[in-house]
């Protein structure tokens, strides 16, 4: 196995920081000086380099491109006011993304290589978090088959990196949600609870038809009844009705486990409101709607944080939110951002130092 002191590290010359302006950045367009490359041969991991950001030399029968054995995760780092450079639980994204190689029949990435690769990583890179509100840095570990073949079957080889992104908000305004009846993101006995890269592709017709009626995002439902409540775009999804916090349950395989979700159920049970991890049917919200009791809804993400909706539509029926009135997402992203920012006692030990 790879020890951390034998990544091979290769600095740039000049810095490309110098010619960009970190504030109002756009989330995903720009990317650090670095990225780790490490590849999977004859049953270990070799070749663990941090190099110069550069374009990949690909065979044109690379597998992943062939049939989708490929797999990501996304993290955030944060600096406090002293400067000092933090991740949001890492270790949690380390085990999910073993958790979606393992699905995907591709090899475990030992700890000590994803943690310290990072951590050495953003270390070398660590001018490039903004000090923005709402900014920080976007980490992207992936994994992809790497085998110059053609054939159906788990790859041999295997090439692990991670590239790094100075961001802003994902998304700066509240969203208007279309409730998807026809397309499905997953269904039990699938993928959906890996991150795996083919959920993304195969979400984005659905998706884009939802932006040709005016929406952001699609809810998805389940694949049998289009009923049951899923994802929203790609965050899990909660629904503040009267004094309870609902949001869809884990045990269908069918959704995410997110860090973020399960940061967010920390909190609000702090704050002394009920959580319940349940099937939710789409009767049940328009129910809680109609009689008043529907009191917010927002989504939940490592890219988004937390995404206010002001519109959510199923079928013909449209409820729509005065989002400006809002006590409980407002409060917990709020609290979220402080421990980011190293503004409140992290008493979850959320945060690694890098």
């Amino acid at each position: 196995m790879i020890a951390a002191e034998n990544i091979n590290i290769t600095k740039v010359e000049s810095s490309k920081l110098k010619d960009i302006n970190l504030e109002n950045i756009p989330f995903g367009k720009y990317f650090t000086d670095h990225m780790l490359e490490v590849d999977f041969e004859d049953g270990e991991w070799k070749n663990a380099e941090i190099k110069p950001y550069q374009p990949l030399l690909l065979d044109p029968s690379t597998a992943a491109l062939h049939y989708g054995q490929a797999i990501f995760e996304g993290i955030k780092a944060y600096k406090n006011n002293k400067g000092e450079a933090f991740i949001f639980r890492p270790l949690d994204n380390f085990k999910r993304f073993n958790i979606s190689a393992e699905r995907m029949q591709m090899p475990q990435v030992p700890e000590e290589l994803f943690m310290e690769g990072m951590r050495q990583l953003i270390e070398l890179d660590r001018n490039w978090i903004p000090n923005q509100s709402d900014h920080s840095l976007y980490i992207r570990p992936f994994m992809f088959s790497s085998d110059a073949m053609i054939g159906v079957r788990a790859s041999d080889k295997y090439k692990f990196m991670i590239i790094l992104s100075p961001t802003g908000p994902y998304y700066s305004v509240p969203m208007r949600i279309y409730v998807e009846e026809q397309y499905v993101r997953a269904v039990p006995g699938g993928v959906g609870y890996a991150k795996a890269a083919g959920n993304y592709g195969a979400a984005m017709y659905a998706t884009a038809q939802a932006k040709s009626k005016g929406y952001d995002q699609v809810l998805w439902t389940d694949a049998f009844e289009h009923k049951y409540v899923q994802e929203c775009g790609t965050m899990n999804v909660f629904f503040i009705i009267g004094n309870k916090a609902i949001t869809p349950g884990l045990e269908t395989g069918t959704i995410l486990a997110g860090v973020t979700r399960d940061s967010v159920i920390t909190v609000l049970k702090e704050m002394n409101l009920e959580v319940e991890e349940r099937q939710l049917n789409i009767d049940e919200i328009i129910e809680a709607h109609k009689a008043g009791q529907l009191k917010e809804v927002f989504g939940t993400g490592t890219a988004a944080t937390i995404s206010l909706i002001k519109e959510l539509r199923y079928k013909d029926y449209v409820m729509e939110f005065d989002v400006n009135s809002w006590k409980t997402a407002p409060a917990v992203k709020s609290h979220l951002n402080k421990i980011r920012y190293g503004q409140i006692p992290d008493v979850h030990d959320w945060m690694l130092k890098v």
